[in-house]
């Protein structure tokens, strides 16, 4: 049995970033709280804007689980690595620059799995 493959992860990510998009659509508080960002009406908005991409990347993700291994799939999975990159460089400066509070390293653990998890599945012709 394959512990991580292409199908697990994409349930997986389609599953995790379903639960961002909720989170930041109907209760943004408890992700920026966490991260030492207060709620104000303007981040509210960019919250509510991230939820819909996050919940396009689920959709994507879920109708892709079952991709064979093509160049499709890997624009999927470079795409993903390269967000999470983006995302786990800016949380740590956030993070350093004093911008938000150690609560944030835990969105980078995340992020730096992912990269890792697509990075194995994606050296993988299966």
């Amino acid at each position: 049995m394959k512990l991580l493959s292409f199908y697990r992860l994409s349930v997986f990510s389609s599953i995790l970033f379903t639960v961002l998009a909720f989170i930041l659509m109907f209760a943004p508080v408890l992700m920026l709280s966490a991260w030492g960002v207060e709620l104000t009406d303007s981040v509210g908005l960019v919250t509510r804007r991230i939820a819909a991409l996050y919940t396009g990347i689920a959709v994507m993700y879920f109708l892709a689980r079952n991709a064979e291994y093509s160049a499709t799939r890997t624009a999927l999975i470079v795409g993903t690595i390269t967000a999470c990159l983006i995302l786990a460089i800016l949380g740590v400066y956030e993070f350093a620059a004093g911008h938000a509070s150690n609560g944030i390293l835990l969105s980078v653990l995340i992020e730096v799995f992912l990269i890792l998890a697509f990075l194995y599945v994606g050296t993988r012709k299966k």
